[in-house]
């Protein structure tokens, strides 16, 4: 790897992980405010309407993920020409994503607070949906496809950047604002116009740093496979957001509020080591347009590992210590009983499925075989939908889960029969070896750590727990990994203590 890939791939790591922690962080403090403060009833409100404009999303139809794709090369070959015409391709579509989104929003408005007009009047509900609406509206019109730019230019710690400084400023008015007594809704909107902000900040940068002709006229398309993310994008939107609009159109909008908890710190667990291959995608894709398969499965075996032993240390450490985490976090809030383990555990485990899976799925996507694992997608998210929907009405939040466990299991096998078919060889073995090992080491982290008890319901009492769980996870899985990858440990230590 050159020095400058190298270094590339250092800040975006870095500063992925920098805002992966700063959400993490300020995730807890708003939503336990607004738990204090308005209740779970408002808290359930405030994310279903919050997942219901992310439906939006679905109209994106894997675009986003092609058009970065299809910049690796021009890129990498200096096409100006090229890039500035798939920047202009990607900014129309993006622009008529946005006036449908403002669209959808007007509907929204007329037919959302029907859905829940016996806790809230029509007002309050169709007044917060406009002030959650706006910043997804900025971000369609203008700034998703300068973040597709820099992603695909390993420079993505621009938007990291940006993202980390405006979720600060955010926090700390909001945070402001609940103190004062301030209405949901305007702590909602100030949200918005400081989102609003992001695509500014990446706008200026691009027009500084980039050549590009965005009033270029296309004679042609110059995206190729423009339509075949579909799958992919539909089946991860589905994998997202499906759980909170099942509850909330067949459960309530206190369960709602216990499954956003639940997913407050699964999913930040979950996008704190999706952050650590960050610039990773990027990366294999210019190895694979400069056809360099040497570099691409180093590359590719040490994601593998570094994804398969985080993710069992982690997720491992977050199924022991969540629930006693939520009996914390919302401790004095009575209004809904927050200690659901089985359900807990259900979660857990497929959060942890996203991420075994992510190796195998950003070498798919780093490759552009986009229309050839289309159905295996279409598959994924039909599970979800139809598990989740025949589930909730008898078993509730711990229903959805199960949809939710099942779609990633399937997925991550499919994807590692494929990538070893059709990219990389071996990959599907090296994939069942990692699962036996993971499997190991969960069982021995599970059976040691299971008695560790909370001592009283107090964030100290929670650290100490946590500090004890954390230390014997990483023991058990520095030994297990020491004796099936004494190589690779090896080397980790070495690049460590060189650091």
């Amino acid at each position: 790897m050159s020095s400058t890939r190298g270094k590339r791939l250092k800040w975006n790591t870095i500063s992925s992980l920098t805002f992966q922690l700063t959400t993490l962080a300020c995730g807890f403090i708003l939503p336990r405010l607004i738990l204090g403060t308005y209740g779970s009833q408002v808290n359930g409100l405030v994310n279903s309407i919050t997942q219901f404009l992310h439906i939006i999303a679905f109209l994106e139809l894997g675009v986003g993920a092609v058009v970065q794709s299809s910049l690796y090369k021009p890129l990498a070959d200096g096409n100006r020409l090229l890039t500035s015409q798939i920047i202009k391709s990607a900014g129309n579509f993006f622009s008529k994503i946005a006036i449908i989104l403002s669209v959808y929003i007007g509907i929204l408005i007329a037919v959302y607070p029907l859905m829940v007009n016996q806790d809230f009047d029509f007002i309050y509900t169709a007044t917060l949906i406009i002030a959650i609406g706006i910043s997804s509206f900025a971000q369609y019109y203008f700034g998703v496809v300068d973040r597709l730019l820099l992603a695909a230019d390993q420079h993505g710690y621009i938007q990291y950047n940006a993202q980390t400084a405006t979720l600060i400023v955010n926090t700390l008015l909001c945070a402001l604002f609940i103190k004062l007594g301030a209405s949901i809704h305007i702590v909602k909107l100030t949200t918005s116009l400081v989102y609003l902000v992001r695509p500014l900040i990446l706008r200026i940068y691009v027009n500084k740093h980039y050549d590009i002709d965005r009033k270029i006229k296309l004679t042609g398309e110059p995206i190729k496979q423009k339509w075949n993310g579909i799958a992919q994008h539909v089946a991860a939107v589905v994998l997202d957001q499906t759980d909170v609009i099942v509850l909330t159109a067949l459960s309530t909008l206190t369960n709602v509020s216990i499954y956003s908890v639940y997913q407050l710190v699964v999913n930040g667990v979950k996008n704190l080591l999706v952050s650590l291959t960050s610039g990773f995608q990027s990366l294999m894709g210019e190895y694979i347009a400069r056809e360099q398969e040497t570099e691409l499965r180093s590359l590719f075996d040490w994601t593998e590992w570094l994804m398969h032993t985080g993710t069992t240390i982690i997720f491992g450490c977050t199924g022991m210590l969540v629930v006693p985490f939520v009996m914390v976090y919302t401790n004095g809030v009575n209004d809904a009983n927050y200690t659901v383990p089985l359900f807990a555990a259900l979660i857990t485990l497929a959060h942890a499925g996203h991420c075994l899976r992510l190796p195998y799925n950003l070498l798919i996507l780093a490759a552009g075989h986009y229309k050839q694992t289309q159905h295996n997608y279409i598959i994924a998210a039909t599970l979800n939908i139809v598990i989740s929907v025949a589930t909730v009405k008898i078993w509730g939040l711990i229903g959805v889960a199960i949809g939710t466990l099942v779609a990633m299991v399937y997925q991550t096998i499919w994807m590692a029969l494929y990538d070893s078919r059709a990219i990389l060889k071996g990959v599907f073995i090296s994939f069942l070896k990692h699962t036996v090992v993971d499997a190991i080491t969960v069982a021995l982290g599970v059976i040691a750590t299971m008695n560790i008890p909370l001592l009283s319901v107090t964030y100290r009492s929670w650290i100490i727990q946590a500090f004890f769980v954390f230390v014997i996870w990483v023991i058990i899985a520095a030994g297990v990994n020491l004796l099936f990858y004494r190589e690779k440990v090896m080397q980790l230590k070495k690049k460590l203590l060189r650091r």
